[in-house]
């Protein structure tokens, strides 16, 4: 019981998302053998999405429960014309409260905040992304929803299983309002074809990757031990340390990729490649190509893929005055403005902006010899950027900075802006 106790400790959410497996497979089992009609469908995905709520989140899933109702009050009572702005307003104060209350109890009154807590918040931040993407839709006409008072619950069910649906309520990935229906229509006797050998891959991937990094904090714990004050040291550390809370990120995305292949999700038979690959239509990243980015802006549009789109949509494509800046201004308030997200954000919006400057500028005069030099360099580069930037965001408070400039690693992003700089002035003294 001890080991069981500490495995579920130390990997609750994938101890989560792994209980949810056997329900996904029914779902997929029940409406591929036609005893699930479409109305049962969105009834299943929304009482799974609930009931999971309850068991995991106790108290706290009326979060969940409240932004649901609330969207679903403003679809039937607000002109579709202009509901994006009320979803939008209303989903982000909501959940500013909660990112507001945690910080109060743990800074202030240096209460310990329930597990519970953080995973409703945790929850209600890809809620947030669903409700403003399907708002979005309403009010630009790609989703048409006209509740009447015989048909309400009819039409109102789909969007509140795609709201509450099981396969995605934990860790997404996000997909559009449209997607969801088309996929829940999709399932029949000759599409999509058994999930079981591709789940049981992907299972294996999670299991390899907690293995490295468990692995990576077994060697950290010892670096720690040995201590040696040396500087590449301390670099070689804090990076271990930045790739294992990457990984703990992979193993989320692909534990949930997953749980919605289980259900029959994420199948796309048009696209192109082996069984594996069409299985792959709903990711959020995958820790080989993310983990090969050579540059920031590649990586920014890697990293957990859906809610970059999602981030693109909503803001950078809305702004036409600093869009790169709204971008992550806006993702440092969706994530719940620590002091930590403040330095992490504004750093990849101002390392990527450099990034954009640094190659357009130096590319074109390096050969091709020079250009292989250039990208291993380059991927170093992001690689100690990309540690900053996560270890500013994970630790949220000051402890993670203070880190940063004790190891010096915290040089390499500042580098890459004062480069920036030159490159300006540089390219303004040339005009």
């Amino acid at each position: 019981m001890g080991s069981i106790g500490w495995s579920w400790e130390q990997h609750r959410f994938l101890m989560y998302q792994c209980l949810s497996l056997p329900f996904a497979f029914l779902f997929y089992f029940l409406a591929k053998r036609g005893h699930l009609s479409l109305t049962y469908r969105y009834l299943f995905v929304s009482a799974g999405g609930s009931v999971l709520a309850v068991f995991t989140m106790g108290i706290y899933s009326t979060l969940l429960f409240t932004s649901t109702l609330a969207f679903v009050l403003l679809v039937c009572c607000v002109d579709h014309s202009c509901i994006h702005t009320w979803a939008f307003v209303m989903q982000m104060l909501w959940q500013t409260f909660w990112h507001l209350l945690i910080q109060y109890r743990e800074y202030y009154l240096h209460e310990r905040v329930s597990i519970r807590l953080f995973l409703a918040v945790s929850t209600l931040m890809l809620l947030t992304q669903r409700i403003t993407s399907v708002s979005l839709d309403l009010q630009e006409k790609q989703v048409v929803l006209t509740p009447s008072k015989r048909q309400t619950c009819v039409t109102l069910l789909p969007l509140i299983s795609y709201i509450l649906n099981f396969t995605t309520l934990l860790g997404g990935p996000l997909d559009s309002y449209g997607q969801f229906i088309t996929l829940m229509e999709g399932i029949n006797l000759t599409s999509p074809p058994s999930p079981l050998g591709v789940v049981f891959l992907k299972l294996m991937q999670v299991l390899m990757l907690e293995w490295v990094r468990f692995y990576l904090v077994f060697f950290l714990k010892h670096l720690i031990h040995d201590f040696n004050p040396g500087i590449l040291y301390g670099i070689l550390s804090t990076w271990c340390l930045g790739l294992v809370l990457r990984i703990q990120y992979y193993s989320h995305w692909k534990i949930s990729e997953c749980l919605n292949n289980a259900a029959g999700f994420g199948f796309w038979e048009d696209s192109s490649g082996d069984y594996f690959s069409k299985w792959s239509g709903l990711s959020d990243g995958d820790f080989w190509t993310t983990e090969a980015s050579i540059c920031m802006s590649q990586f920014a549009r890697r990293w957990n893929a859906t809610t970059a789109s999602w981030l693109r949509r909503l803001v950078y494509a809305r702004h036409k005055h600093f869009p790169l800046l709204m971008c992550f201004g806006f993702s440092l308030w969706w994530h719940g403005l620590h002091l930590g997200h403040f330095v992490g954000f504004f750093t990849w919006a101002a390392t990527v902006k450099a990034d954009h400057h640094i190659h357009r500028n130096l590319l074109p005069n390096i050969t091709p010899t020079q250009r292989k030099i250039y990208t291993f360099v380059n991927w170093i580069n992001t690689q100690m950027i990309v540690t900053c930037i996560v270890i500013a965001v994970e630790f949220r408070n000051s402890s993670g900075l203070r880190l940063l400039s004790k190891t010096y690693i915290g040089l390499f992003p500042l580098v890459n802006i004062i480069l920036h700089f030159i490159v300006l002035n540089l390219n303004s003294l040339e005009q």
